[in-house]
């Protein structure tokens, strides 16, 4: 009964929200805080959430006091994306693998919300979009990576990678360590349905860019990551 009721929902869902992304970016509509695209993510998100019996528990988000800023999140499951979407304090811009615009409705759909597009295997054109990507940050959006650059398949926190933090100091705004605990267990890598159950998203002190250069990627990538260890990832 659960698979069903998720998938259902989820199908539906889609449909609906990422054809009105999608129409909206045949239309040419720009993206704008609080636009179609971000309450089409918002509900898409809410409702998937709602279809799992999931409940999001948000812990430190007074210490978000600068917008906008690059949220770093650990990447376990599914449920981070919907989670994050719904209670950041913003609708963010992802940074998002290029292989992502594969997928039906929601390829296109993000393309046209302005996600930012990332060819791992291109590494010129990897930190050309980053450099574009800062533009778009420096302009008022806000971004949210999962700095490891995949789902971990152990929940464990894996190293980072060094390309969102050059976003950050290109854009010079803060890095926010975000921890997602509790979507692994509820569900992990290849399972088909999540469990209901409580995700808990706790947020760390911002970490300032302000005056660093491209030689301090590195230092911020090693703070960022000893901040989600302290807010209790798995390592």
């Amino acid at each position: 009964m659960r698979f069903f009721r998720f998938w259902l929902a989820g199908i539906g869902l889609t449909l609906y929200w990422a054809t009105r992304a999608l129409v909206a970016s045949w239309r040419r509509v720009p993206s704008t805080p609080g636009g179609i695209y971000d309450r089409a993510a918002y509900h898409w998100s809410k409702g998937l959430l709602a279809a799992s019996q999931i409940t999001v528990k948000v812990e430190g988000l007074e210490r978000v006091t600068e917008l906008p800023c690059v949220f770093v999140a650990n990447h376990v499951s599914m449920i981070d994306i919907w989670a994050l979407v719904v209670h950041l304090p913003v609708v963010p811009k992802f940074v998002m693998k290029k292989e992502l615009l594969k997928v039906p409705l929601l390829g296109a759909a993000a393309r046209g919300a302005g996600h930012i597009v990332i060819d791992r295997k291109n590494l010129p054109a990897a930190f050309d979009a980053y450099d574009q990507a800062a533009e778009v940050l420096r302009q008022g959006a806000s971004a949210c990576v999962f700095a490891e650059g995949t789902r971990s398949r152990t929940g464990r926190l894996l190293p980072f990678k060094k390309g969102p933090f050059v976003l950050a100091i290109a854009a010079q705004v803060p890095v926010v360590p975000v921890l997602v605990e509790g979507a692994f267990e509820l569900m992990p890598r290849l399972a088909l349905a999540p469990h209901p159950g409580v995700v808990t998203l706790r947020f760390g002190d911002p970490i300032p860019t302000t005056g660093l250069d491209y030689a301090a990627r590195d230092s911020l990538s090693r703070q960022a990551w000893a901040a989600l260890v302290a807010l209790g990832a798995r390592v």
